[in-house]
């Protein structure tokens, strides 16, 4: 049986999940009202037929207003770990934005609103895999603030807010551009494993995820509940590294040097550029994805409200490369 259309609120929808998400929700047979800045990229919006409301996350009355008789708000508006910003524009987007979407659902009797954290909270932890109960440990600006924003958000929900959150794992698929980098060193033939790729990386693959999200929009046990929301599987970066070069039909990656020189640059890069308010050209952030373990349990969400992701690795990389290609950036 077709469920009856909704009107649902999607921040952050010209980035490549909540753009996704909207598409989804459009196609389903939902009016989408999207709050996107002006001078942002929205003609994928406009194609889908998207109600577009002008405005900033960080605007109180922008938020209320796109808030206005929709009766679901899917928050997945952020700032990312981009060059350039100060501190306090993390707060005010990643703690600020949640406080405006809240007071928004509030004073709009919205009845469910969904919160986008991220695995990030968790930051560097022994325990793997990980589950949403797992200690809190974020390592940087962009984690201390969404953090912040997902306990202000659990707050509001232990007040009396009908809402969930959820953390994604590492988002990837066609449209996505973060691990594209990646992909083009290895069809060249050099992605160094630096400290060897024993590391463990756990992916959400972005159908699967956006699914997942609508079940915390829709799901009457998704209420009051924090989910994770990845991949049923994971493994080495060695492991995601052949599986590339496998879909592509290149070697797979052996060249593993030692990872202390590379860590050993990056603090000196962030000791010399930061002082001078200059981005450095190498993080340690950077230098961590060689060697932090990242792996997580669904089990809660697929228990919980029947989260069931699909698209295996070797099938989402398979995706991923043929987009890359199709949009000649691979």
């Amino acid at each position: 049986m077709k469920q009856p259309s909704k009107r649902v609120l999607v921040t952050g929808a010209t980035g490549f999940t909540g753009g996704a998400l909207a598409k989804k929700l459009v196609e389903r047979g939902d009016h989408v009202v999207a709050l996107v800045r002006k001078g942002a990229n929205i003609a994928p919006l406009e194609q889908l037929g998207v109600e577009l409301v002008f405005g900033d996350i960080t605007d109180a009355d922008a938020v209320s207003k796109a808030a206005q008789g929709v009766q679901i708000i899917y928050h997945i508006a952020a700032v990312f770990r981009t060059a350039g910003h100060p501190d306090e524009y993390y707060e005010a987007v990643n703690i600020g934005g949640v406080k405006h979407v809240i007071d928004a659902a509030r004073t709009h009797n919205v009845a469910r609103t969904v919160h986008c954290s991220t695995i990030g909270v968790h930051g560097d932890i022994e325990e793997l895999p990980s589950n949403e109960e797992s200690p809190f440990n974020p390592g940087d600006i962009y984690q201390r603030t969404k953090l912040a924003g997902e306990q202000l958000f659990a707050k509001a929900m232990d007040d009396g807010l009908p809402g969930s959150i959820f953390r994604p794992g590492a988002i990837y698929g066609p449209g996505d551009l973060r691990l594209l980098k990646m992909f083009k060193q290895i069809k060249r033939g050099f992605f160094p494993l630096f400290g060897g790729g024993t590391n463990l990386y756990h992916l959400s693959y972005i159908d699967d995820l956006t699914d997942g999200i609508i079940l915390c929009g829709e799901h009457p046990n998704a209420l009051g509940q924090r989910f994770i929301l990845c991949s049923n599987e994971y493994g080495t970066l060695k492991d995601l590294a052949a599986t590339i070069a496998s879909q592509l039909g290149v070697k797979a990656p052996t060249f593993a040097p030692p990872i202390g020189p590379l860590m050993l640059a990056a603090k000196a890069c962030e000791a010399l550029c930061r002082p001078l308010g200059i981005d450095p050209p190498l993080h340690t952030r950077r230098v961590e994805f060689f060697v932090k373990s990242r792996a997580f349990d669904n089990s809660k969400a697929r228990e919980m409200i029947g989260y069931q992701p699909k698209i295996s690795t070797r099938e989402g990389v398979k995706r991923t490369i043929k987009w890359y290609q199709d949009n000649d950036l691979l």
